[in-house]
């Protein structure tokens, strides 16, 4: 009984010793499989299409410039005298604000009857900034029509009269506080517009008349 378990063991050693001495390695355990990472689910909201191309629209063609009417030589009279001098003629303002001669100033003594140039309408006939100002509205002189000034004048018109060319609508007041002696200011304007208020003389009564040629005595006409 000893003897078989004794011949077993040394079997054991016999087979353990061969197995080193071949060389033979046991083999590896088998790789664990690496965990696997799901993909992303895909964005269910579709993408956004491309806006289109802005086409910018065309800027308006700027608007004609407002040419103004040009002023008609309806004056039958001077305002004052026959044929006053101008002490301060019309200078424009380059600008609305800006400063210049907004009429003409006319001498003339005080108490000198005041005209109206032309045929109208009394806008107004009373004290501005304490100076005596008549207005009138000149009649068929467009849309919007003409309107004159005459200041400082003591008025003998009320609004709303119709005056007829040359009638007389009041006398001229002493005052020098806007010209070195006692005058008229005289002024024209259409709508917001300032005006040569000499414009409305015609040639034959302003003094502008073209020259004409005159037969000489004692030479034949050809």
């Amino acid at each position: 009984m000893h003897v078989k378990r004794f011949l077993a063991l040394l079997l054991g050693l016999l087979l353990t010793a061969t197995a080193s001495a071949s060389g033979a390695t046991p083999s590896p355990p088998p790789p664990t499989p690496a965990a696997t990472v799901p993909a992303p689910a895909p964005d269910p909201s579709p993408s956004p299409s491309p806006s289109p191309a802005t086409v910018p629209s065309p800027s308006p063609s700027p608007s004609p410039a407002t040419v103004p009417s040009p002023v008609p030589a309806i004056a039958r009279s001077w305002p004052v005298g026959t044929r006053p001098a101008v002490l301060r003629g019309w200078e424009p303002p380059s600008t609305p604000y800006a400063r210049g001669h907004r009429g003409v100033d006319l001498a003339a003594p005080a108490g000198a009857p005041v005209r109206a140039v032309a045929a109208g309408r009394v806008l107004f006939a009373g004290r501005v900034a304490g100076r005596g100002v008549v207005s009138l509205e000149l009649t068929g002189t467009g849309t919007p029509p003409l309107r004159t000034t005459y200041e400082p004048v003591a008025p003998s018109v009320t609004e709303g009269d119709e005056i007829t060319s040359a009638q007389p609508i009041g006398t001229l007041s002493p005052m020098t506080s806007h010209c070195p002696t006692t005058c008229l200011h005289w002024g024209l304007r259409r709508d917001e517009t300032y005006l040569n208020p000499l414009s409305l003389l015609p040639s034959w009564l302003s003094g502008r008349a073209p020259s004409r040629l005159l037969p000489v005595l004692g030479v034949p006409l050809p």
